[in-house]
């Protein structure tokens, strides 16, 4: 989903939470994944990362992650 001029894995713009699934790609990316991260953030969103580790091994830890951050985020208002 585009978020100005990059992508997000996931995006949700109910919630503003993004999750991103850090593959070996992103090993020689960080700096690109950090102005990725700020852009997102000056926009408003969350944004989590897992690695490919986490989904095929600790997919219940994901999900858990994902809902304990829903929980701490406002809650969506028609304005959005």
């Amino acid at each position: 989903m585009p978020v100005g001029p990059y992508f997000a894995g996931f995006l949700c713009r109910e919630f503003r939470l993004i999750a991103e699934l850090d593959g070996i790609s992103h090993d020689n990316s960080a700096d690109h994944d950090a102005r990725r991260d700020a852009c997102c953030r000056d926009q408003g969103y969350s944004i989590l990362r897992f690695t490919n580790a986490d989904v095929l091994t600790n997919i219940e830890g994901m999900l858990s992650h994902i809902t304990a951050t829903l929980a701490l985020l406002p809650t969506p208002g028609p304005s959005r």
